[in-house]
């Protein structure tokens, strides 16, 4: 054969049943096209990984050239429209691929047995989890995401060292559902390690489904607002002890509210940012149109007048009928830091 002849590809051929058809029940019909669309799915698992090799193979053959510079591969996704982002994804499928059948877990044929997004939660899963879906999948049965989630999060709830033992115990008599417990792991491991035994302390004492739900909730709050905190240039300003906030609006039970504030700041923050860039770039073309313009051209110094109201020190914008035709002022004065005051804070309400 030519080795430049590409082999015809693999039929996949489906029977579907007809939409039209009064003989079959709606519960057949749609658990023959649920068993059709898993058929795809494994197809599809196939040709990612493949797809994957393929393009580490670009990837790595461009390094052995000596460039190291990713142009070529660069080139080669832009002419099959294939974005970085997507490329480094099928990649990293082909080695979880690589990890499971080359490391001895899974058998090359069995990797059939997997959708596509049982196949990737299998690969990011504890190697003692991979262990025993390898095992089930070598031994014919059908792998699904809901299989491989329930697992991690049983072996998670039974083994992190993040819980105490009291709720491992739990877990592990069937007390408490792993799918609760395994969420609680993942938002602790955010918290620094002060921050967990405090959490963990409140565990022991109450080992509840109710009073883990609660404190999955506030690690997550903690773990949010901690998040933002260090984005938001407000906060960069004097000996602010931010620790200490938290533990004050904890014990206020105000986390929830005082996350949605920070995340607030800093949104308001970025918009800001992106506010004035916009801002002094508009100045910049408005500017140069002024200049290319003159008396013949009357409409466009029309246009340009028009944006003085965005382009100028004072912005006036509308905000549109929804609210009720109001228009917000904004006055952009750039400062040095010496110069910029704090704001001043609300006045609290008299009793």
């Amino acid at each position: 054969m030519d080795p430049m002849e590409v082999p015809a590809p693999p039929v996949l051929n489906l029977e579907l049943p007809d939409p039209e058809s009064d003989t079959i029940s709606t519960m057949e019909f749609l658990a023959r096209l649920e068993e059709a669309w898993a058929v795809c799915d494994r197809f599809d698992l196939q040709t990612e990984i493949w797809r994957g090799r393929i393009l580490a193979a670009v990837r790595d053959r461009e390094k052995r050239g000596g460039e190291g510079r990713g142009t070529g591969f660069l080139q080669w996704l832009r002419e099959r429209e294939i974005s970085k982002t997507r490329a480094y994804t099928l990649i990293q499928l082909a080695e979880s691929a690589e990890s499971l059948v080359g490391g001895g877990l899974l058998e090359e044929t069995s990797v059939n047995n997997f959708s596509k997004r049982a196949f990737l939660e299998t690969a990011q899963a504890d190697p003692e989890v991979q262990q025993m879906i390898s095992e089930a999948a070598n031994e014919g049965q059908q792998i699904t995401r809901k299989q491989v989630r329930r697992l991690s999060d049983e072996f998670t709830a039974a083994t992190s060292p993040l819980l105490p033992e009291e709720i491992r115990q739990r877990t592990a008599d069937n007390l408490l559902p792993p799918r609760a417990v395994a969420p609680l792991v993942k938002e602790l491991a955010k918290l620094p390690e002060d921050q967990q035994e405090d959490l963990r302390r409140v565990l022991r004492e109450e080992p509840e489904l109710e009073r883990v739900k609660e404190v999955t909730c506030t690690a997550r709050w903690l773990s949010k607002a901690a998040e933002a905190a260090l984005a938001v240039r407000a906060f960069q300003q004097g000996d602010l002890d931010f620790d200490k906030a938290l533990q004050e609006a904890q014990r206020l039970d105000a986390l929830g509210l005082l996350a949605d504030a920070v995340g607030q700041a800093q949104a308001l923050e970025s918009a800001v940012l992106k506010l004035h860039t916009s801002w002094r770039r508009l100045g910049g073309l408005q500017e140069r149109l002024w200049v290319e313009s003159g008396s013949s051209t009357p409409h466009l110094r029309e246009l340009l007048t028009a944006l003085q109201s965005l382009s100028g020190s004072t912005l006036r914008v509308s905000l549109g009928e929804l609210a009720g035709g109001k228009r917000v002022r904004l006055q952009l004065v750039e400062e040095s830091p010496e110069q910029l005051p704090p704001p001043p804070l609300p006045t609290p309400p008299l009793p």
